[in-house]
């Protein structure tokens, strides 16, 4: 079947791509407004990250079309590098590059926002730096792991400025190995600061560890796979309770006694916000494979709101009387910033799905890394019981007649195909036989419009299957 593939969904870089941390910016140069990502880079494929930064960004109308620069820095004694940023100061970029798995933190600078960076000169910094140019030009730095700091910089960019560190503006997680120092609390600060300046208020973005529960999104033991904010009037201290704007644990089902529970493997998260053409998003990561060293950029669509005392409201926020109430994490999605659905008759590979639950063990989105634009991240170990979904796709006026799945299975394997819901109403049912195949039948009372789909797995006995891709016609 000759057709084109979705490409700038979620994930939004090409599914070869592994990019984690990223930190979003939005930079004018000569006349143009893009979007700019600079995350570690996970290449090593063993362990976290990788050797060299790489740029992608987009225009600010198009968040679908992304671009790669190439490598924009190197760590001069190989080492890996971890979460960097990149902040425009005059007609100067300065990146802070975390080398040495983020124990020593050096900037660089360029005169284009995608570099490469040069001149790199050690800082004073620590951890997961984060940097922010306030409007009038001063400059504050954030970072820690398991406890944060934050300090004005000097004019060069890289050493502290006399009495501004504060140590601890926010408690930290009570992790095994975080410091018994009293400064534990229901912060719960893990690592990832990212400051932004939001509605004149000084927000401070990080990743949380909780190790309590949250029954509502199906956390029943310690997780880290939240980006969470704090806010206040200063740009050093005083922040004030905040929320979760992310949680990358996927679509969150409902269970029994108010015990729900995720449909995607959580990971470690970092990342932040970023107003865009009138638009805020959450750019984050999620996991594929089956650990954390093949992660993938993330970003959904937020709302922002300033409540009449001032407080900052980020995600996905509940409004009274037109006036903002609460906030909460948003849904993790297959579109990102297909707002619309992803256009149901091109291939949407498997390695789009936001839902990847159930079954006797663990599925999961393989890794892939060929350089593709035909490239498909299947999902893999499919047993008796996986339910595989996406969330949302897009079949506009016309209702789809059929569906074509390519898979492959080490026996016969049933798929149902069911709309909105992963129990929801079936639109399709077809049998393989083991072997590699491309599958082609009806489908009936599908609709218009957008709708999540999900393909829920019977196998035989022990046997798995693959998907690797889908479409409708």
């Amino acid at each position: 079947m000759d057709r084109a593939y979705i490409r700038g969904a979620n994930p939004y870089m090409p599914l070869w791509e592994h990019v984690p941390d990223g930190e979003p910016r939005v930079f004018e140069y000569r006349g143009e407004k893009r979007v700019y990502v600079y995350g570690s880079h996970d290449t090593e494929r063993t362990e976290y990250c990788g050797p060299d930064y790489v740029v992608w960004s987009a225009p600010v109308t198009d968040l679908t079309d992304w671009k790669c620069h190439g490598v924009c820095y190197r760590a001069e004694d190989g080492s890996i590098l971890f979460a960097p940023d990149v902040v425009q100061k005059g007609d100067t970029y300065y990146m802070y590059a975390a080398e040495r798995k983020g124990s020593r933190i050096m900037v660089a600078s360029a005169k284009t926002p995608w570099g490469p960076f040069t001149n790199p000169v050690k800082t004073e910094l620590g951890f997961d730096p984060g940097v922010l140019v306030d409007d009038d030009g001063r400059v504050y730095a954030y970072w820690g792991f398991c406890g944060s700091a934050c300090a004005e910089l000097n004019e060069d960019m890289a050493t502290i400025r006399p009495g501004t560190l504060r140590m601890h503006p926010l408690t930290h997680c009570n992790a095994p190995w975080a410091r018994q120092d009293g400064h534990s609390g229901k912060d719960y600060f893990f690592e990832a600061s990212s400051p932004r300046k939001i509605f004149g208020k000084y927000v401070y973005i990080y990743s949380k560890r909780t190790e309590e529960e949250v029954p509502e999104l199906g956390v029943y033991e310690h997780c880290n796979g939240f980006l969470s904010y704090k806010w206040s009037d200063s740009p050093l201290e005083g922040f004030r309770d905040g929320g979760d704007i992310s949680f990358n644990g996927g679509e969150i089902l409902p269970g029994e006694n108010g015990r729900n529970v995720m449909s995607y493997r959580w990971g470690n998260n970092h990342g932040s916000v970023m107003e865009v053409n009138g638009q805020w998003y959450i750019f984050y990561h999620r996991q594929t494979g089956t650990d954390e060293y093949s992660r993938q950029a993330m970003l959904e669509p937020i709302d922002a709101a300033q409540g009449k005392d001032g407080k900052i409201y980020l995600g996905k926020i509940t409004y009274r009387g037109g006036e903002p109430v609460a906030c909460g994490p948003v849904e993790m999605t297959s579109q990102g910033p297909q707002a619309n659905g992803l256009d149901a008759r091109l291939w949407i590979s498997a390695g789009y799905a936001c839902h990847v639950h159930g079954g006797k063990k663990p599925a999961y989105i393989a890794p892939v890394y060929e350089q593709r634009e035909d490239i498909s991240a299947p999902v893999k170990d499919i047993t008796d019981g996986t339910t595989v979904g996406f969330r949302y796709l897009q079949f506009g006026n016309n209702a789809p007649r059929t569906v074509t799945v390519k898979l492959s299975a080490a026996g016969k394997v049933r798929v149902r195909v069911r709309t909105d819901t992963c129990d929801g109403k079936e639109i399709a049912v077809f049998t393989a036989e083991p072997g590699t195949a491309e599958i082609t039948v009806p489908v009936k009372g599908a609709g218009i419009g957008k709708h999540a789909v999900y393909f829920v797995f019977e196998t035989e006995g022990e046997g798995t299957a693959e998907m690797d891709r889908f479409t409708f016609d």
